[in-house]
C-alpha cells in the first residue's frame, strides 16, 4: 500500500476580501500593454484565493475590464507559454 503524505496549506495568513479587493482594483488602474498578461494572471489567482462565490462577484468589474484591455491590446499567449502578439488589422 503507498505511503500516505499530508501536505498542509502553504503560504501566509490568510488575507480579508476587501485587501484581496483592493490589490486587484490596484492591479487594474496600473496595468499596461506591457503589464497586462502579468496582471491579469496576478488577478486570476488573487481571485481564486476569496472562498464565497458572493464576495468574487465584488470583483467583476475589474476583471470585466482587466479581460477587456488584454483584447484590446491585442496580446496572448502562445501554446509554449511565451507572449505572442495578434497581428494588427489594416
Amino acid at each position: 500500500m503507498a505511503k500516505r503524505i499530508i501536505l498542509n496549506p502553504v503560504g501566509g495568513p490568510a488575507r480579508s476580501t476587501d485587501d484581496i479587493l483592493r490589490e486587484i482594483r490596484a492591479i487594474y488602474f496600473k496595468t499596461t500593454r506591457s503589464t497586462i498578461l502579468d496582471d491579469f494572471d496576478r488577478a486570476i489567482d488573487l481571485l481564486k484565493t476569496i472562498d464565497a462565490p458572493e464576495e468574487r462577484q465584488r470583483a467583476t468589474v475589474y476583471m470585466d475590464g482587466l479581460a477587456e484591455m488584454r483584447k484590446e491590446f491585442g496580446v496572448a499567449r502562445n501554446p509554449t507559454g511565451g507572449r505572442k502578439q495578434k497581428a494588427q488589422r489594416s
